[in-house]
């Protein structure tokens, strides 16, 4: 596996909201599986400007998850997001000028739940290689861990196996917070890198 932080880092860019869990629960389990270090921006410092840290995060992190399901409004008066649209272009344009640094060897998976309904927004992506997961957690943990696979090594358990670890992880976690006394709004406002700690300490006992 890759040895320094920039190659094991992975920036994660999606959606925050509480009905995106079912789907940033197994795609950060995906990669601590994987033996990688899954980055998303939260907040540290409230004095500090957000798109800085992302910025920084995206330097920091030889590959990117970039995924761009919610840039349509699901329903009348709901405004679409575009900050996923936006991170993807910062990380697109930190990597082409870049020439001969490290930063020119980042690689980028764009991840959609829909086929073709991004090309409506955001026509200058036609010609790129969009990784669809419809509405599945277990289709994105597949796509996840091939995108790995093909780029770092062929020896990655199957998509099978990280998805039946992850109903596991489930079980232990639920066990885990009910035996600590987290209740709903514990569980609701959990912070990224508590979460990222549990699943890195269950893989490992594993």
């Amino acid at each position: 596996m890759p040895s320094s932080s920039f190659e094991r880092n992975v920036f994660i860019n999606c959606p925050f909201d509480s009905d995106y869990k079912k789907f940033l629960y197994p795609l950060l389990f995906t990669i601590v599986y994987l033996g990688l270090e899954p980055k998303m921006s939260q907040t540290t410092d409230s004095g500090a400007v957000r798109i800085d840290r992302i910025i920084n995060l995206i330097k920091e992190s030889k590959y990117s998850i970039h995924d761009l399901s919610r840039i349509v409004a699901t329903k009348a008066g709901e405004i679409a997001r575009f900050n996923m649209p936006f991170e993807l272009g910062v990380d697109i344009g930190i990597r082409s000028a870049s020439n001969r640094s490290r930063l020119s060897t980042k690689r980028n998976l764009i991840i959609e739940q829909k086929r073709f309904r991004y090309q409506k927004a955001l026509s200058d992506l036609a010609g790129n290689d969009i990784q669809m997961y419809g509405d599945s957690p277990e289709r994105l943990v597949l796509v996840v861990r091939n995108w790995f696979t093909i780029i770092l090594s062929p020896k990655f358990p199957s998509g099978s196996i990280i998805w039946e670890a992850y109903n596991e992880f489930q079980t232990y976690f639920v066990e885990l917070t009910t035996q600590e006394g987290y209740d709903e709004d514990d569980l609701e406002t959990l912070p990224i890198n508590q979460l990222i700690f549990w699943m890195k300490s269950w893989v490992k006992s594993k």
